[in-house]
């Protein structure tokens, strides 16, 4: 059973940055596709960001520019690199790990955006 464990969230202040880190038990998750995804209160869970094993990246529109995903995969981990973050970025974020049919979550980490 592959877990997931994320790192990195907290508390910033508009047009700050933060990183976020997720490692992957095992070696499956370096052979599929990691992400990020969020999840405001009272909205539906959404992808913010991924990246396959051989690099290719999908950015949601809403932060396109300001935030960067990367991988190594002989760590079977990911990251997201958040600059100039918003009030609307505030959400749990979760990492997950794609591999075959197999489709794996962190717990999730909190990220507020506030002056």
């Amino acid at each position: 059973q592959v877990q997931l464990v994320e790192s990195g969230g907290g508390l910033v202040q508009p047009g700050g940055s933060l990183r976020l880190s997720c490692a992957a038990s095992g070696s499956d998750c370096s052979y599929g596709t990691m992400g990020w995804y969020r999840q405001a209160p009272g909205k539906q869970r959404e992808l913010v960001a991924s990246i396959s094993s051989v690099g290719y990246t999908i950015y949601a529109d809403s932060v396109k520019g300001r935030f960067t995903i990367s991988r190594a995969n002989a760590k079977s981990a990911v990251y997201l690199q958040m600059n100039n973050l918003r009030t609307d970025d505030t959400a749990v974020y979760y990492c997950n790990c794609a591999f075959i049919i197999q489709n794996y979550w962190g717990q999730g980490t909190q990220v507020t955006v506030s002056s």
